[in-house]
């Protein structure tokens, strides 16, 4: 009894050891172990030297480019609708027509009293040709009865009478000349109120004002709308279409400094595994924080012309900052996290390993940068690290990491 409690004891002791020794020096204890009982085996990959993307990844959602409440700007019987709910649209498309019977009896009777009012036009012109020749008679037959009084051959009540009537029909030029402007005024009147007719007939034919997507329709043909109340149809526009997200304040001034440098490209895809990525700039950063979320709100604007993305649609988003070029990276599973910081294993050409202090960069996808402590080229462990320790013998066998298969394995 003496002796298996001493063995259980033995046993405990040397697996706290090993653990408390691996977190804090890579595990000596499992170092012995690969070197006495024989190579530990593990998945390695090489580290690879490609251009990497610097991205910022986020969920954003799908929003139109624009919106429109297509209104009835008159009133009247709905007599027809020309289209289908959902159906796409393209700009002065007819959409629906309001009976346009009233304003076309109003337009006549308008026509009819510009006619009307030309003709009087045409009678005072007429009165004021009238009234200037007999004027001119009148005014000549006064100064001759004036030279004839002055030589006694004619009476002063006569040619009194004679300038009388002369001055009356001057003021009968000055009546119709006011006649004619009165009615040049009444014709202008007219053209306007016929004009203003037309502009309200033409709103019984209501178009539609942009290439968009129709929504539900709200009200049925057969009713009667109102004038400026009455909501019809919603278009969205969605060819552009904008994609909104938000990123947190921090990486807002390395946003601004890689703008200057040129369009910023935004990658948005669908919530299906399916779906194949759609590909737009970024157009549009906000002009202030949210306070309450620490964010700041970005647009992107896509040309969509298959019209994958629809409004209100949530999306992964991918903001595409710049490229770095020739960057060492190995899979994200490769480092691990010590007291001393951040290591990963590299398999040396004895098939032993060393630990090696790194520096990470950027994640993309599986993959992690390493900024400082590898070469392109050499292999480092991803699978099977807590049973390794400095100077431990490995065996690659194959990885069953799928990201992984594409990188190659040391040599066996």
């Amino acid at each position: 009894m003496g002796l298996l409690c001493l063995a259980l004891g033995a046993l405990v002791n040397s697996g706290w050891t090993q653990a408390k020794d691996g977190g804090a020096t890579g595990g000596k204890g499992g170092g012995r172990r690969g070197e006495g009982g024989g190579a530990v085996p593990v998945v390695a990959a090489s580290v690879v030297q490609k251009n990497v993307p610097i991205e910022i990844s986020v969920v954003g959602n799908v929003e139109a480019y624009s919106t429109i409440t297509v209104k009835a700007q008159v009133g009247g019987a709905l007599v027809n609708v020309h289209f289908q709910e959902g159906d796409y649209v393209k700009k002065d498309a007819l959409l629906f027509t309001i009976d346009p019977r009233p304003l076309e009896a109003q337009l006549a009777q308008l026509e009819a009293n510009l006619q009307r009012d030309k003709a009087l036009l045409g009678q005072a012109e007429a009165n004021l040709a009238r009234d200037s020749a007999q004027e001119l008679y009148a005014r000549d037959q006064a100064n001759r009865y004036a030279k004839l009084f002055d030589q006694g051959i004619v009476s002063r009540e006569q040619g009194d009478q004679l300038r009388t009537n002369a001055n009356a029909l001057a003021q009968s030029v000055l009546a119709d000349k006011a006649a004619i402007e009165s009615s040049r005024s009444q014709i202008l009147a007219d053209q306007a109120m016929i004009a203003n007719a037309k502009v309200q007939l033409g709103y019984t034919s209501i178009r539609s004002p942009i290439d968009g997507r129709t929504g539900n329709l709200m009200v049925k043909q057969g009713n009667v709308v109102t004038a400026n109340t009455s909501d019809l149809i919603t278009i969205n526009q969605i060819e552009p279409i904008y994609v909104t997200f938000a990123v947190p304040e921090v990486r807002l001034p390395e946003i601004k400094r890689y703008m200057a440098q040129g369009k910023l490209p935004v990658i948005a895809k669908s919530q299906d595994s399916e779906a194949q990525p759609e590909q737009g700039h970024l157009t549009f950063v906000d002009n202030n924080v949210d306070m309450t979320t620490g964010t700041i709100k970005l647009k992107g604007t896509f040309q969509n012309v298959g019209h994958k993305l629809w409004p209100g649609q949530y999306v992964n988003v991918t903001l595409r900052l710049t490229t770095q070029p020739n960057a060492l990276v190995v899979p994200n599973q490769a480092v691990q996290s010590g007291q001393n910081g951040q290591f990963v294993y590299v398999v040396k050409e004895d098939r032993t390993v060393e630990v090696r202090p790194v520096s990470t960069g950027a994640r993309v996808d599986q993959d992690l940068v390493i900024e400082n402590g590898l070469d392109a080229g050499e292999t480092v462990v991803t699978e099977g690290q807590l049973r390794l320790a400095p100077g431990s013998r490995v065996q690659l066998r194959d990885s069953r990491d799928k990201q992984g298969q594409g990188r190659g394995k040391a040599p066996g």
